[in-house]
């Protein structure tokens, strides 16, 4: 007995020697600079596939589409993995790894002569296509980005978390408060260093400095993060959300055949031990099957426990799975937003036809006007917490002011704006480079003012700060706060189906306009093309978007808080499967 408990201090001991403040400077370190160097690469990339690979800007734009979606659903399979399988600490350094290969790659692009085709006039006849070997090369470098950047940043702000020890001490609890916004601090900065300095050394250097300086920072971003290793709390990993959803999805369908008792009945369902929920909802009532124990003796052990939890799952876990088959309508809406406040390639090809110089005569790279859209969001949330709360909530006796519903509505109205707005300022612009000559010249820079394109920009901005933080808040109010993981993997899952619907938009509209007397709206040369048009379009079917919400947002039954389960009960069912029979009177 003694020698067991000498052990167990001894490894109380070993783990309050890790985690800590200690070890946030190299876990953030690796987040920004893996912020810094993927953002960095994104934004100028336009140029690179029309000028270096020779894409027509359709094509282009449909590659960093599929890009965007890429990277937008990996954070989903890493958070998986993570907790599933491997745990956090060696998904975030196998991330840091890959990603560093696929940066490495990209830079050999640009690097050797024979990854890319021979160098010719841009948009001219004599330009010849990539071959499959040099496609092959620059879309690895590409999928290789997009995992590892969705390993680090699915686990980076979970595992900086894991290292607080007893994060119900008050003096923790303000140690994981100081991480938290430091974290979103480094996020906010380092997506504008990118946008910034990244892409003026792209600009002024070329693309094999330019590329190597994200590389080298990458580099730098997988040694900060094992430098740590001995110093990190390393949680083991355990079955996940995603087990528990299919494990009740798996349950259901194969207990489909079953007639559910009327309520009015006693009923033996499956629960946790300690669960205040003992009855499951009668919405979406045939997912109870899950649940129903139809014959103890066969579904259950002699500790109570399921022995098959692929059949007969927790009532926690068919009301999660309820409450997130209750959110899809609302969350179907944010796909088109999705589309709208993606990184575009196309406000970059504008403005790199004008005027670029803005305040005291500083001019800014094409690339980097989506600086605008991130400072209008991070003014936006400071000044909607401290200003707009405050006054709605005495006007409205509502603490968080606007409802969860309300802001993700202005946010998708803000958006249709954005859209008009973007429509008319490109009509402006190409009839002013019609008018000066440029027509046939994509590389003359218009006497028109780039600063005509900051307000779009701004929208943009408004209507992510509304509608995406909306989303989040209202994921999370709907589920128990232990599993508060979903409301960030539907909003990336939404980003990502939007940039495969923008993909198949920019396909359907360079199709169909190839047709027309205008010719093709979606031109390499900014100045012939139709971009207007794209824009109207995609602001036609925000509107429509926008009405389907209002029809979900009517038809949605649920308040603003939980009401499923209750604070107390949100231990992980999902990690014991402990549970037991309980006879329910309806």
């Amino acid at each position: 007995m003694e020698i067991a408990s000498d052990k167990a201090n001894e490894a109380k001991q070993v783990t309050s020697k890790k985690g800590g403040l200690k070890t946030m400077p190299f876990i953030i370190a690796n987040e920004i600079l893996e912020k810094v160097a993927g953002y960095g690469l994104l934004p100028n990339m336009i140029f690179y596939l029309l000028y270096k690979y020779h894409f027509n800007a359709a094509s282009a734009a449909n590659v960093l589409f599929l890009w965007s979606a890429i990277s937008n659903f990996m954070p989903v399979l890493g958070a998986f993995l993570s907790d599933s399988c491997f745990g956090r600490f060696r998904v975030i350094g196998a991330a840091s790894v890959i990603s560093l290969l696929g940066m490495t790659l990209l830079w050999l692009t640009a690097h050797l002569r024979d990854a890319q085709p021979p160098p010719c006039i841009p948009m001219s006849s004599t330009c010849k296509f990539p071959t499959s070997a040099q496609l092959l090369f620059l879309f690895s470098s590409f999928a290789l980005m997009s995992i590892g950047a969705g390993g680090i940043r699915s686990c980076s702000i979970a595992f900086g978390a894991d290292q607080i020890n007893n994060p119900d001490n008050p003096k923790n609890r303000r140690i994981l408060q100081t991480f938290f916004s430091w974290y979103y601090v480094s996020v906010g900065v380092s997506i504008m260093i990118a946008v910034i300095v990244i892409v003026a050394i792209q600009n002024k250097y070329g693309w094999v400095i330019g590329f190597g300086v994200p590389a080298g920072l990458m580099f730098i971003s997988v040694v900060c993060f094992f430098l740590g290793s001995s110093l990190y709390v390393k949680v083991k990993a355990n079955k996940s959300l995603f087990t528990g959803l299919a494990q009740a999805t798996a349950a259901a369908w194969k207990k489909r055949h079953l007639e559910l008792p009327d309520m009015s009945l006693d009923a033996m369902y499956y629960h946790h031990k300690g669960s205040k929920v003992t009855t499951p909802s009668e919405q979406l009532r045939f997912l109870n099957k899950a649940c129903l124990i139809s014959n103890p003796e066969k579904d259950l052990d002699s500790d109570g426990l399921a022995i098959d939890p692929w059949r007969l799952c927790t009532i926690k876990q068919v009301e999660v799975l309820k409450a997130l088959i209750r959110v899809l309508p609302i969350w179907s809406t944010g796909i088109v937003i999705g589309v709208t406040i993606s990184p575009s390639p196309f406000p970059t090809l504008q403005a790199s036809t004008m005027d670029r110089r803005l305040l005291f005569g500083i001019k800014i790279p094409a690339a980097s006007f989506g600086i605008f859209a991130i400072l209008t969001l991070t003014i936006w949330v400071g000044i909607y917490d401290r200003i707009i709360v405050p006054l709605f909530s005495r006007l409205t006796n509502r603490p968080r002011g606007l409802t969860f519903k309300e802001r993700i509505g202005i946010g998708l109205l803000i958006s249709c704006v954005a859209l008009f707005v973007s429509a008319v300022v490109e009509h402006k612009r190409r009839a002013e480079a019609i008018r000066e000559g440029f027509a046939a010249n994509p590389y003359g820079v218009l006497k028109m003012s780039a600063k005509w394109i900051v307000p779009q920009h701004c929208l943009t901005g408004l209507a992510e700060a509304f509608n995406a933080i909306g989303q989040l808040e209202f994921y999370y109010s709907k589920f128990p706060k232990s599993l508060g993981s979903i409301a960030v993997a539907l909003l990336a899952l939404g980003m990502a189906v939007g940039n495969l619907v923008a993909t198949l938009i920019v396909s359907i509209l360079d199709h169909l306009s190839k047709r027309s007397r205008d010719g093709t709206w979606i031109s390499s040369n900014v100045n012939e093309g139709h971009y207007d048009y794209y824009y109207w379009t995609l602001g036609a079917l925000s509107v429509i978007n926008f009405f389907y919400y209002l029809v979900c947002a009517w038809a949605y039954e649920g308040g603003e808080e939980r009401t499923v389960w209750d604070e107390d009960e949100l231990e992980d069912d999902q990690e014991s499967h402990q549970g037991s029979p309980m006879i329910i009177h309806g």
